[in-house]
């Protein structure tokens, strides 16, 4: 059985925070502000494999009230969803993602990320789509005030 999921997140970007992005740091003057890393990209990507699964979203699974996720590292978030579907017996096969920031430009460190998370995963960086575009100076990523990630997933029951 095939099902795809959906994952957005959107924070902040903040002075005093260290910028983290699919599992990468970021060389930038300013990060994402959040209870944790506030790592969006992972954020959507964990939200599109527990919506796949019908397992609710990552608030319900890492509260931000909860002081065990604290600063966290995102990739360790993303580690507990793969092991959360893999106990309701699904695997991924593949992601498709879009990180939405006007600044820095990204695409440098697409492929770091992609095997980053294909290897928190524990799958091939080749199922692990990731692209970088701006809002065209539109809206709040616009006027660099933040940045948001889409992510859709197509998981598999065994």
């Amino acid at each position: 059985m095939l099902r795809v999921g959906f994952g957005y997140d959107m924070h902040q970007l903040q002075e005093d925070r260290d910028l983290w992005i699919g599992g990468v740091k970021i060389d930038y003057h300013l990060g994402l502000l959040g209870h944790s890393d506030a790592d969006v990209l992972i954020h959507a990507i964990c939200d599109a494999l527990l919506g796949a699964a019908n397992m609710r979203d990552i608030g319900y699974h890492f509260p931000d009230t909860s002081d065990d996720f604290e600063n966290i590292d995102s990739a360790l978030l993303l580690k507990r969803t793969i092991e959360l579907l893999k106990d309701k017996g699904y695997s991924v096969n593949n992601i498709d993602s879009t990180i939405c920031a006007e600044k820095p430009k990204l695409n440098p460190y697409i492929p770091a990320m992609q095997q980053r998370l294909s290897e928190v995963m524990g799958i091939d960086a080749e199922m692990v789509s990731i692209k970088a575009t701006t809002s065209e100076k539109m809206g709040f990523v616009g006027r660099e005030e933040g940045i948001t990630a889409y992510a859709v997933v197509l998981i598999e029951k065994s």
